[in-house]
């Protein structure tokens, strides 16, 4: 009889870097997820996402974000997929770490996204978060190149960029709020110029994912 990793490979994913754990976003932890969005993820006059999702009501956040979800893992194949992970901290979801590709097999690029709960923010979570998830990318997923981007008045993200060996590409302008230009900064890492710290990075579950998004071994 198949399991539920058989059906969706991503649910089988578990990347340890010392504390920091990235999983696959089953139904359980999604939960966990939700309830940690209704938290708060920024200040209410900061706006850190191309997507004002954040700031719906709460109840309806949630809602929102288990559809989000629900949504990706339905039309997920190699041609347009979004990985995303939960990612805990001694067991407990403090955020979810993410990567959207589009014509993976040939492009072997995508963008990467995350966020905190904002109580576990400004603690250096989000580096090693992003370290291991790249150490993921690149040497268990058949990644060449990753990007990234974050308005140029977060400097909490870009700083994240940097530090992980991001190097920044074209400023784009967009609209993020209703009626509001803002300034968005492209970065890309490649292989060459990612910065992966000294603690080391366990994958399991990977084989069956590189399967799912098209790559033949």
């Amino acid at each position: 009889m198949s399991t539920l990793v058989d059906l969706y490979p991503p649910f089988g994913l578990h990347v340890v870097a010392g504390p920091i754990e990235l999983r696959g976003l089953t139904d359980d932890l999604l939960l966990e997820l939700c309830h940690l969005a209704e938290a708060g993820i920024h200040d209410p006059g900061e706006m850190p996402f191309y997507v004002p999702w954040s700031t719906a009501p709460v109840g309806e956040l949630s809602r929102n974000t288990a559809a989000y979800h629900w949504g990706k893992r339905s039309t997920f194949s190699p041609d347009d997929f979004c990985l995303d992970l939960a990612v805990l901290l001694d067991g407990r979801v403090i955020g979810a770490q993410g990567i959207a590709a589009t014509h993976f097999p040939v492009t072997r690029t995508g963008e990467t996204g995350s966020w905190l709960g904002r109580e576990f923010q400004g603690r250096g979570l989000g580096t090693a978060v992003r370290r291991a998830f790249c150490a993921l990318l690149f040497d268990h997923l058949g990644f060449e190149e990753i990007t990234s981007a974050a308005f140029v008045d977060n400097p909490a993200s870009l700083g994240v960029s940097r530090k992980v060996g991001y190097r920044p590409t074209s400023v784009r302008r967009i609209k993020r709020r209703e009626g509001e230009l803002a300034l968005n900064q492209g970065l890309v890492l490649t292989p060459g110029t990612f910065v992966r710290g000294d603690v080391p990075v366990e994958v399991t579950g990977a084989a069956a994912v590189r399967a799912f998004i098209g790559l033949d071994d």
